[in-house]
């Protein structure tokens, strides 16, 4: 029985698992900070890869998750955010060159998505939003059983739609998109000016302040924690009506960090969509939950795509 190789690249590690046949479980895996002062991280990813091949076994093809804006046609990673280097790197090439078999690239966020409609929470639906809310907002769209990439590889950057003109500047550069209102680091970043006005709060002597803290503060009913996600929840409604209107999705996946705190603003994004939706027909029988696989999503999503590459492109 022939083994795939899934590698999900993060900013902080580089996990690699190995997987037999069909079956979802990883039967040995292994991970290494992605930052280190033993060399740059596509010489100890390699390494790491040829730690773990699979001795006597016939190795199908590799599948790798990478953050930032991959090109899947050609295996380009065009910048990883938080990996110095990896601007416009040919990552399918090198590991084919190196290993003598198949590598597939997706971008990380499209490959969770993958990974929990196959295993995960989209389990029986063909047409998913998935959207990833920590640090900044990522996503990707499954539209009748397929994922829509682009022409390469840079559709759905759910993130980064203009929701509030002339808005709070994104991480991207641009201002008023989704992941500068309603990220985790927006979240931060709102209370944090709030209280340079002089509000008051239980968050008020912390200095550096997290979206992890605010939802501590909210849950403890402290005002402008609620308020910092009352208003994020107002955003991300904003933006997952945009959403319905044009993939009309049957289920929308909230993953990241952020979405362990959906208590905290279930209420207005959800009052938010029902007042913005063109038609009730948009949410009729629509399921929003939150994903299923935690960070094993990226793992089983490039699992995925290098078992069955042709059906899952488009």
């Amino acid at each position: 029985m022939s083994t795939t190789i899934a590698v999900d690249v993060g900013g902080t590690q580089l996990r690699v698992a190995l997987y037999e046949g069909d079956e979802g479980i990883p039967y040995q895996q292994a991970r290494i900070p992605t930052r280190s002062s033993r060399g740059a991280a596509i010489d100890r990813l390699i390494e790491l890869i040829a730690s773990l091949w699979p001795a006597g076994r016939q190795v199908k093809a590799i599948g790798i998750a990478a953050p930032g804006p991959v090109n899947h046609k050609a295996g380009i990673i065009y910048a990883a955010p938080n990996i110095p280097g990896w601007i416009r790197l040919p990552l399918r090439t090198i590991l084919q060159e190196r290993f003598g078999v198949p590598v597939f690239v997706g971008n990380d966020a499209n490959l969770a998505l993958l990974g929990e409609w196959r295993f995960g929470a989209g389990q029986g639906h063909h047409n998913l939003l998935y959207m990833t809310i920590s640090t900044g907002i990522g996503g990707g769209v499954i539209s009748d059983d397929r994922l829509i990439l682009g022409e390469s590889g840079l559709a759905t950057e759910v993130g980064h739609v203009t929701i509030l003109p002339d808005g709070p500047l994104c991480g991207c550069g641009k201002r008023g998109h989704l992941e500068a209102l309603a990220s985790g680091t927006a979240i931060a970043n709102y209370v944090t000016a709030e209280l340079s006005k002089g509000r008051h709060s239980s968050l008020s002597d912390q200095p550096a302040l997290t979206a992890k803290d605010i939802s501590k503060a909210a849950r403890a009913g402290d005002p402008l924690a609620l308020e910092a996600f009352a208003r994020a929840g107002k955003f991300l409604g904003l933006g997952i009506t945009n959403y319905l209107h044009i993939f009309n999705p049957s289920i929308v996946i909230l993953g990241g960090g952020v979405s362990q705190s959906l208590s905290m603003f279930r209420e207005t994004m959800d009052r938010t969509i029902r007042e913005s939706v063109m038609s009730p027909e948009f949410i009729h029988n629509l399921t929003i939950t939150t994903a299923a696989l935690g960070d094993g999503a990226g793992l089983l999503g490039a699992f995925t795509l290098a078992r069955s590459p042709e059906e899952e492109m488009i």
